[in-house]
């Protein structure tokens, strides 16, 4: 996976779950709170929490702190680092979401969807080994979902204690995932889970879903005129790679870890298609310029805006080192087939091996994603998953099957990457809406009786509930 990677699972990992979670959530301590005790001294009284600042914000508290974690859960005493979490603090009578992006955590006071459906309180946390939360010496076999699960629980045991009232699950694109992973190996942690985006990417090298997609999504129309300015990208490769070489040169872009610059061009403009739809709307095509008569700076300018030219540079590779680690271990990623541009491709959909570095061995592990597919089909209690319509990575779903409790799928009709709630039609709104209200245990009595008057406790806040939309390379989630 990479841009459309962007917004961007075994028996020995159930196993490392029964065994590593009493381990450590005895380690996860908070003194019991205090009446009239400030909830700023209540946090930090958590063994391993220490502030790094707080930010005003009206009508809440919101905390940028760190928190010790064990590097290795399975063996606690083999050293720690410094996990950042943000703490959006409502009121300890208010129920409490549990975002994470699965990427780098906001310093910047920010509410997901539940939180403001539900008018509760936030923990955000960062993912590890996304810097700073990265262990030194870095151990990449410990980036893991395990790992990273016991991360969240032990979060969780240690904020429990003070935020006793019931705990949603939440994120998105890669945060979406990471929400599932967590649920999958701590089930009785969360009393419900929102998923947004999340792709379920069950058998790495079996990715026809992807291809049927492509063939289908939007128009025609919008489908040639995007295909055309990708292959356009291709035949000219020679004066636009002069092009991107001479903007590498200004900003001192690298190539050391994808390998060359070639290798680079041809990945943007492979990722051109998939980042247009993931991140745009069909009403967007109208910008797209016409292939055949565009100039040289045309055709450079509408990659470079929809899939990014810093995107496999070794600078814009960096960031994203532990995203490509884990498509290549446990994750996977797409590999499309693209026949627009049979015979003018050097490399293909590259492999998420030549996006880190060579020093970190790597080695995939098919089992992991097989095992979470199958839990959620089979064990899925209070998880809803929602997708957008035009969303590449809606392609591949997570899909509760027979057997799962109040579990549900929706698709927001025209939507991309940034589906949400909001964006389904009303009888699907309502009843999400409805959904995630009792899971949180703050749905009013007219809800309980008719779910078709549901909708968030709280208003809408310009700065508040801002979607932070990052422009990362396209094949990531």
């Amino acid at each position: 996976m990479r841009k459309a990677l962007r917004w961007l699972l075994s028996l020995v990992v159930l196993i490392g779950t029964v065994s590593a979670a009493g381990a450590t959530a005895g380690a996860a301590t908070a003194a019991e709170p205090t009446a009239g005790t400030d909830i700023k001294d209540q946090i930090l009284a958590i063994e391993g929490m220490s502030l790094i600042e707080e930010k005003p914000y009206p009508g809440y508290r919101y905390f940028v702190l760190n928190y010790a974690q064990p590097v290795d859960h399975r063996h606690p005493g083999k050293g720690t680092f410094k996990q950042r979490i943000t703490l959006l603090h409502k009121d300890t009578s208010r129920p409490t979401v549990f975002f994470t992006s699965g990427y780098n955590v906001s310093t910047t006071p920010r509410r997901s969807e539940p939180t403001a459906i539900i008018d509760g309180n936030q923990v955000s946390l960062e993912y590890r080994f996304f810097t700073p939360s990265r262990p030194d010496p870095a151990n990449w076999s410990k980036l893991d979902i395990w790992q990273a699960a016991s991360d969240q629980h032990r979060v969780f045991k240690a904020l429990k204690k003070i935020y006793t009232k019931k705990w949603l699950a939440t994120g998105a694109s890669k945060g979406g995932m990471t929400a599932t992973y967590f649920e999958r190996h701590y089930p009785r942690d969360m009393d419900g889970v929102v998923a947004y985006v999340a792709p379920n990417d069950v058998v790495n090298n079996e990715d026809s879903a992807y291809d049927r997609f492509f063939e289908n999504v939007g128009t025609k129309e919008c489908r040639d005129k995007l295909n055309a300015v990708q292959r356009e990208a291709l035949v000219r490769r020679e004066p636009l790679e002069a092009k991107y070489q001479a903007a590498a040169t200004a900003e001192g872009y690298t190539f050391t870890t994808v390998g060359s610059l070639d290798k680079a061009y041809e990945a943007v403009v492979l990722d051109y298609v998939w980042a247009f739809w993931q991140y745009s709307k069909l009403a967007d095509c109208g910008s797209i310029p016409a292939a055949a008569t565009a100039s040289d700076q045309e055709i450079y300018d509408s990659v470079d805006a929809i899939s990014g030219f810093s995107a496999y540079t070794d600078q814009g590779l960096e960031t994203y080192t532990p995203y490509y680690y884990q498509a290549g271990t446990e994750l996977g990623s797409p590999d499309i087939k693209q026949p627009h541009l049979n015979g003018l491709t050097r490399y293909g959909y590259q492999p998420p091996r030549n996006f880190v570095p060579r020093d970190i061995p790597m080695r995939f592990k098919p089992w992991v994603m097989r095992d979470v597919d199958s839990w959620v089909r089979h064990n899925a209690n209070q998880m809803l998953f929602v997708y957008g319509q035009n969303d590449p990575w809606g392609a591949e779903q997570f899909r509760p099957g027979t057997g799962t409790h109040d579990s549900h799928v929706y698709v927001a009709p025209g939507a991309n990457h940034g589906a949400n709630v909001a964006a389904l039609v009303p009888d699907q709104k309502a009843a999400a809406t409805a959904a995630i209200l009792k899971w949180a245990g703050v749905a009013p009595a007219a809800v309980q009786q008719d779910e078709a008057k549901a909708k968030p406790l709280t208003r809408y806040d310009a700065k508040l509930d801002k979607r932070d939309i990052e422009r990362e390379p396209a094949l990531r989630p």
